[in-house]
C-alpha cells in the first residue's frame, strides 16, 4: 500500500461517506468542506499548497470534523493519478478554478491571447475531466456517487454576453462535461450536476459580491447529498434548475 493510500485507510474501518473536495482550502471549497463535515463526511480536502491545505484541514479538524488535506494541483498528472489509489469516494466536488483573464488589461474576446484560453480549459475543464476518470471508476466499484461540477452563470449559453472568454469557454466545457456523464452514468446511482452557486465573497468574487460563502455552498452540498433518484444531468442555482 502507498503512503498516500495508507492516510486515508481510516476510511475503509469508519464505514463514513467520504467527500473529496478540490481547491478546499479557501473559499467557497472550504465551506463546502465545512459543510459536509458537519453532516458526517469523511472529507479530503484538496489543495494545491499542501501547507495551506494542512492549515485549513487543522481548524476543520479543531472544530471537531474528520478533514483530511491531500495535495491535489488539478494540473499536475501525478496529483491526480493518485487518487485512483482511493478506497472509497461518495462525493465529488470539483470546485478548483481560476479566472484567467484576469492576467488582460482587456477581457474582450478581441484580445485575450489564446495561451490565458487556453490555461482555462486545462485548470477549469481538464482538472475535473481528469479527476472524473480517477475517481468515477471508484464510484462504480461502490454502485454510489454524486458528482458537483462548480460552474458559474457566464457559462450559460441563453444568457451568455461578452468578455472573460478564457472562464467563460471552460466553465462552459464544464457543462458538457456533466451532461456526458450524466448520460453515460445514468442508472447506476452516479448523479452528476453542475451548480451556480452566484456571485460569492471569495478571493475570486471579491469583496463587493453579494453572497456569504455559507449562501454560495449550500446548493453544493444539496447536489452533495442528494437522495437516490435524485436529479442528474442538470444545472442548478438556489437549489432549482436553470436553462444552460
Amino acid at each position: 500500500m502507498s503512503g498516500f493510500a495508507a492516510r486515508v485507510i481510516g476510511i475503509i474501518v469508519l464505514e463514513m461517506p467520504v467527500a473529496l473536495v478540490s481547491g478546499g482550502n479557501r473559499g467557497i471549497g472550504l465551506e463546502v468542506c465545512r459543510q459536509l463535515g458537519r453532516l458526517g463526511y469523511t472529507v479530503l480536502l484538496g489543495a494545491r499548497d499542501p501547507d495551506k491545505g494542512e492549515e485549513a484541514a487543522g481548524a476543520l479538524r479543531g472544530k471537531g470534523l474528520d478533514v483530511t488535506a491531500l495535495r491535489l494541483d488539478i494540473t499536475s498528472e501525478g496529483d491526480i493519478a493518485r487518487l485512483g489509489e482511493l478506497a472509497r469516494v461518495d462525493t465529488l466536488v470539483n470546485n478548483a478554478a481560476i479566472a484567467p483573464d484576469r492576467a488582460h488589461p482587456d477581457t474582450s474576446a478581441l484580445h485575450v491571447p489564446t495561451e490565458l484560453v487556453r490555461l482555462g480549459f486545462e485548470v477549469n475543464t481538464l482538472g475535473p475531466y481528469r479527476i472524473c476518470q480517477q475517481i468515477v471508476p471508484i464510484m462504480q466499484r461502490q454502485g454510489y456517487g454524486r458528482i458537483v461540477n462548480v460552474s458559474t452563470g457566464m457559462a450559460q449559453l441563453a444568457e451568455m454576453n461578452g468578455h472573460s472568454p478564457g472562464y467563460r469557454l471552460s466553465k462552459t466545457a464544464l457543462n458538457a462535461l456533466t451532461r456526458i456523464l450524466a448520460d453515460e452514468l445514468r442508472g447506476t446511482n452516479i448523479l452528476a450536476n453542475s451548480v451556480d452557486p452566484g456571485w460569492v465573497k471569495t478571493d475570486m468574487g471579491g469583496p463587493s459580491a453579494p453572497l456569504s460563502t455559507e449562501e454560495g455552498a449550500e446548493t453544493i452540498v444539496w447536489l452533495a447529498t442528494l437522495p437516490d433518484g435524485g436529479p442528474t444531468g442538470g444545472f442548478f442555482k438556489k437549489k432549482k434548475q436553470i436553462s444552460w
